[in-house]
This record gives C-alpha cells, sequence and structure tokens, in this order.
C-alpha cells in the first residue's frame, strides 16, 4: 500500500444521458460526447482533474462495457502518463454504491488519510481556476473530518437542480444546513433572493476513512455490498493501468440510492464551499444551446446548416447539410440513423422518447448506427430482413474474438491493410481486395497483424442476424468464459 495524505480524483461515469439523446444513448453515453473542440466530456473531467496539484493517480468507476472506449478517451490526454485505476460495474447502481467502493480502494492502496475529489465525468466547467481554489478549499475541510460538497452560485431560479442550504460560517465554506429537492418555480425563485441556497453540484471531497467511517454509521448496507463486491472482485494490473472487475452477486446487494440520500442527508459532518466556476451539468439540449455562439437570429448551429427564415433554433447535424425554412423555438439534432424535433422549451421530455424506444427494445435506444468495440468500430450501411452490410474497421494489433454464428454466414473483403484470418481450420492472410466466406457455424477469428488500420466490408445472410447470435470460444480482451485480457 502507498499511503498517501493527497488528492485523488475520483470520476464516476455512469448514466445514458436520455435528455440528449439521439447523440446520447446506452452504449455512448454522455461522457462520450464531444464537444465543439472534439473532447468528450470525459476527456474535460479528467484533463481538469489531472491540473490538480498533486495529482499522479487517476480513479474512475465506470461500467465493465464501457472500459475500452474510456482507456481510449484517457490514452489520447493522458500526456502526463498518471496512474490509472478503474473499478467496473456489472451495472449501474447509483452514486452511492459507486463511491463506497472507490473509497474503499483507495483506503486499501493509498491509505485512509488519502482525499478523494468525486467528480461526475459529464460535467463541465469552464473555470479552471476557480476550481482549484475551490478544491484547495474543500481540501482543508476534509482534513478536519468533514464531507464536503460543493455548492454553485445560482444565477437564476432553476427547477431542474437540488438545492443545498448553508448554516454556519466555517473557516472555509459553511455547514450544510439541509439538502432541499428540485423546487418550483416560486420556491427557487425565493432561494435565488435569499442567497442562502446553493444548486447542488453532485461534487465532493473527503477523506477515504472519513466517509467509510460515516457511511457504517448512516448506510451499512452500501457499505457491506462494496466490500463483497471488491472481496470478490477479479483483477488486472499493466503498465498503464490497475483494473477491477466488481463481483455482481455483491454488487448487486447494494440498494440503487443517492450518495445524498444515503449519507449526505443524515450526516452531521457536511460541509459546503460555494464556488463560482462555470459549471453545467448540460442536461439537456437546452442547457448545451447555451454555450454555443448564436448568429443574428438568436440559432445555434452545429455542423451546416442553410436557413431562411429560422429564428431561436438550435441545429445540430456535422455529418450532412441540414436545411430549414420558417421555423423558431425548435431543437433539431441530426445523426445517421435518428433525428430529433423538439419545442425549445420541452427539451427535458426527450426522456420520454427515450422510454417509449426502450419499451420498443428498439435499436436507436442502445446503440449509434456506428458501434464502437474494443478492437475498432462497425458501422451498419444497410440492413434487411435476410442480409445486413458492415464497414468493420480494426486498429492496429486489435482483434475479434474466436467466434461462431448459429443463423449466419459472412463473406469479408478488405478494403484497406491486412487481415489474419481463421476460418474453420485454415489460416489465411488477406490483402486489399481479398475475401473470404466463412459459413454458418465455422469458428472464425479476424486480426489485424499491421501498423495502420485494417478497414473491411461485411456482408452477412441468414434466417437471424441479430447481435446476439454469437457464440465466443476466446478473447484478448476478457468477453469470453475462462478468457483473461491481455496487458
Amino acid at each position: 500500500m502507498n499511503t498517501l495524505n493527497g488528492l485523488i480524483p475520483c470520476i464516476i461515469s455512469g448514466g445514458s444521458g436520455t435528455r440528449l439523446w439521439p447523440v446520447s444513448r446506452q452504449n455512448m453515453p454522455k461522457p462520450f460526447m464531444r464537444m465543439r473542440d472534439d473532447q468528450s466530456l470525459l476527456q474535460k473531467t479528467f484533463l481538469r482533474a489531472s491540473h490538480l496539484p498533486g495529482v499522479d493517480s487517476v480513479l474512475t468507476v465506470t461500467n465493465r462495457d464501457l472500459l475500452f472506449r474510456t482507456l481510449d478517451d484517457y490514452r489520447a490526454v493522458n500526456t502526463a502518463q498518471l496512474g490509472l485505476d478503474l473499478l467496473l460495474e456489472p451495472f449501474g447502481r447509483n452514486t452511492a454504491a459507486a463511491i463506497a467502493v472507490a473509497a474503499l480502494h483507495v483506503q486499501e492502496f493509498f491509505g485512509g488519510d488519502a482525499q478523494l475529489l468525486v467528480m461526475p465525468a459529464d460535467h463541465l466547467i469552464l473555470d479552471e481556476s476557480a476550481f482549484a481554489q475551490a478544491v484547495a478549499q474543500a481540501r482543508e475541510l476534509a482534513d478536519a473530518g468533514y464531507l464536503v460538497t460543493f455548492g454553485i452560485q445560482p444565477d437564476r431560479p432553476e427547477t431542474g437542480f437540488g438545492y443545498i442550504e448553508q448554516g454556519t460560517a466555517l473557516a472555509q465554506g459553511f455547514r450544510v444546513q439541509r439538502f432541499v429537492e428540485k423546487p418550483d418555480l416560486a420556491t427557487a425563485q425565493g432561494y435565488l433572493d435569499g442567497g442562502k441556497h446553493l444548486w447542488n453540484a453532485g461534487m465532493f471531497c473527503f477523506k477515504a476513512a472519513t466517509v467509510l467511517d460515516e457511511l457504517a454509521n448512516h448506510a451499512p448496507a452500501v457499505l457491506d455490498a462494496a466490500k463483497a463486491a471488491l472481496e470478490h472482485s477479479t483483477s488486472l494490473q499493466n503498465s498503464s493501468s490497475r483494473q477491477r472487475e466488481l463481483n455482481p452477486q455483491g454488487f448487486g446487494t447494494a440498494p440503487d440510492i443517492s450518495i445524498d440520500v444515503a449519507l449526505m442527508e443524515k450526516s452531521a459532518q457536511v460541509a459546503v464551499v460555494p464556488c463560482d466556476i462555470g459549471w453545467s451539468d448540460i442536461g439537456s439540449w437546452e442547457a448545451l444551446r447555451q454555450l454555443t455562439p448564436s448568429d443574428n437570429n438568436g440559432n445555434q448551429i452545429n455542423g451546416e446548416a442553410i436557413l431562411h427564415d429560422v429564428h431561436n433554433c438550435y441545429i445540430d447535424s456535422p455529418k450532412r447539410v441540414l436545411d430549414a425554412v420558417g421555423v423558431r423555438d425548435l431543437i433539431i439534432v441530426d445523426t445517421p440513423d435518428a433525428i430529433l424535433i423538439a419545442d425549445a422549451n420541452r427539451s427535458q421530455d426527450v426522456r420520454h422518447i427515450v422510454a417509449e424506444l426502450k419499451r420498443q427494445n428498439h435499436p436507436a435506444f442502445s446503440l449509434h448506427r456506428t458501434v464502437t468495440r474494443p478492437w475498432g468500430t462497425y458501422t451498419v450501411l444497410e440492413e434487411s430482413t435476410r442480409f445486413k452490410i458492415k464497414r468493420i474497421v480494426v486498429k492496429p494489433k486489435g482483434s475479434l474474438s474466436l467466434q461462431m454464428h448459429h443463423h449466419r454466414s459472412e463473406h469479408w473483403v478488405v478494403v484497406s491493410g491486412a487481415a489474419m484470418i481463421t476460418n474453420g481450420e485454415r489460416e489465411i492472410l488477406l490483402n486489399m481486395n481479398e475475401s473470404t466466406y466463412i459459413p454458418a457455424g465455422h469458428k472464425h477469428r479476424l486480426t489485424n497483424p499491421g501498423i495502420i488500420d485494417l478497414v473491411m466490408i461485411e456482408v452477412q445472410s441468414g434466417e437471424y442476424l441479430g447481435e446476439d447470435d454469437i457464440v465466443r470460444f476466446d478473447d484478448i480482451y476478457g468477453r469470453a468464459p475462462g478468457s483473461e485480457p491481455q496487458p
């Protein structure tokens, strides 16, 4: 154990961001959304954490299925080669369980005096200097034994956020008098006028030992589940990261509640640091448009649009030209497989569309047309009841699993790069413009042995083409029974 009393940023990367559909989806949630500078919210959060004084390691709690996408995002921005610890949830159990396992992990590897800075992965903070100052204040309070939360100075009577009421003053902030649920408009206006209430940003700072002691007192079921999940976890450590896959049986016993409900509303040791840091939770398209420059007619445009007599519209169409005539007060978001058109004043109601897609088990609920996998990406170009055509990109040294399909055959054509193919008992090296046919029931594997991306076209045909028609025998990413991921 490397004991310290330093700071371990803990990025909580969960949730699907349903109000930002169709860009945010279950398998490509809000933290991976790209901002106008082409950085994802997750990357921005990581960079913000890495710039704080004394940070040598960053801890992330995320879903197991998002591990490789997370590592890809970090790889692009982790120029300082900070240590990466990742706790992999089998499923979401809200923030109380996520923070409990994070605190236990930090205590185990860094000591109980190490401080956690809990940061949601999908928030935006524009003033990093003010943020660093607020963190310094929070660390002093955390060192004194407080559970510290960050309160955002409100600038409007917002009904979509919870509030924190300030109590008695402390050297670096205030005791928390109480937490308040999302208010109605009149109450929110009263909070704004009174000057004692702050928005609850969902960010926290505390010693590992402090939060674990408080959880033992106020939320023992959460703590017990976290201990069980870690005790029976599987671990992988390599030169770039330390990963722990939480045991689903243990983790599944955790109550599905927030850290606010489980602990913060009950503890007597809660303090708040008021701050003005240019914070946004980007909780809706309306919130995102506030961060986008407007034209002379009040329109915000991301991508290419040709407009005639259009006013106060948010248009997001990065892949193709979007044209509009004579409309106003709309949100229009265009993706390759889905378009959203909404009244600008009802952007929060997008969640109802997502709920219906989920009820229908529609693929647009969870997947984009381009899907990220550990080895690269695939894009569905065309599909029908009996065939599907994909464009597949495999990263250098990437490899699909050794697998078999019961109901479909596949034809692979190499467009660029080279592919090492296992097809039944044969191994074949395919170069550009070469192809192979894989009958249903044949074991097969595709590997990119080169140093450039492998691009190929896959034509599937058969009576059933679902992604669940796959039997994995071996996988370098640990996705097959008995397979261990390669370091």
